[in-house]
């Protein structure tokens, strides 16, 4: 993906929307930021949840993301998470 390569802070911005849109956060995603800590932190992220993000990942960026893939430092933070979404679509 172009876009990301050329704008570092695009993975972020498009995860947090994510991350908004399937956990229902309203306002409150608005003032995630790379730093944010995820798990743990957000009471919607479940393990259930956990599930649903990677699936609307996949959907959404058009990547495949392995059972290696997923631990608890991918969503340690927004940018860890960003981070993995950048890998993939590089």
């Amino acid at each position: 993906m172009a876009e990301t390569a050329a704008n570092p802070a695009a993975p972020v911005a498009q995860v947090r929307e994510l991350l908004t849109e399937t956990l229902g956060l309203g306002a409150r995603g608005a003032m995630l930021t790379a730093a944010s800590p995820l798990l743990g932190a957000l009471p919607e992220l479940d393990s259930m949840a956990v599930a649903t993000v990677l699936t609307a990942l996949e959907e959404r960026f058009g990547i495949l993301i392995d059972d290696d893939d997923v631990s608890a430092e991918t969503f340690e933070t927004l940018g860890d998470l960003a981070a993995l979404v950048a890998r993939k679509t590089a």
